[in-house]
């Protein structure tokens, strides 16, 4: 009878310890606090529809992206990484970023593709494949390729462009007319 009681306590003591330790080990293995949210867009070949991936798992609209996270977009598919107050980047088709964020700041390594600031708090720091850290601002592009920013163009400021060209013809076809005029008047009953 003592053997019995004997182990009953011995399974109950080990029970709890592989308890105890598991419990500790699903705690060590949470990877944190999410910075940001996904959201994806355009048009992908896949049948189930568009996505993307993050850590090399396909994921879609709605996601919740971690520090650390390595989101890859296919050709044709567009990423919006939202990272609450510290701003939003889009990842252009067939990019590959490394995201690194404590949801106050933005940065990463950018391994193909580009980059867009879409907004931001503070700048983005992007290091490219060259090995240069790029600091952007709202409304500014990287490429993985290149070393240096690209400013985006915003085509209403480029309207004036043809409003230019349509003067400056103008002005030459009223000059061209003022140099050339004849005043004598000819007949033309003779």
């Amino acid at each position: 009878m003592k053997s019995k009681l004997w182990i009953q306590k011995a399974l109950t003591m080990c029970s709890l310890a592989a308890i105890v330790a598991s419990s500790s080990l699903l705690g060590l293995a949470g990877t944190g606090k999410a910075v940001g949210e996904l959201t994806v867009s355009g048009n992908g070949s896949a049948p189930e529809g568009s996505f993307v991936r993050v850590n090399g798992d396909p994921a879609q609209s709605g996601r919740s992206v971690f520090d650390s996270s390595n989101i890859s977009t296919p050709e044709g598919i567009t990423a919006t990484l939202n990272i609450g107050k510290a701003g939003k980047v889009q990842l252009g088709s067939g990019s590959n970023f490394i995201l690194n964020s404590d949801g106050s700041n933005i940065s990463g390594d950018l391994m193909s593709g580009t980059l867009t600031v879409l907004s931001s708090a503070q700048p983005v720091i992007v290091r490219t494949l060259k090995g240069a850290s790029v600091e952007l601002n709202t409304g500014e592009t990287v490429s993985a390729e290149s070393a240096t920013k690209a400013a985006q163009s915003n085509s209403s400021n480029d309207a004036w462009i043809p409003i230019v060209v349509f003067a400056g013809i103008v002005g030459t076809v009223i000059a061209i007319v003022l140099i050339t005029r004849d005043d004598n008047v000819t007949s033309p009953v003779r």
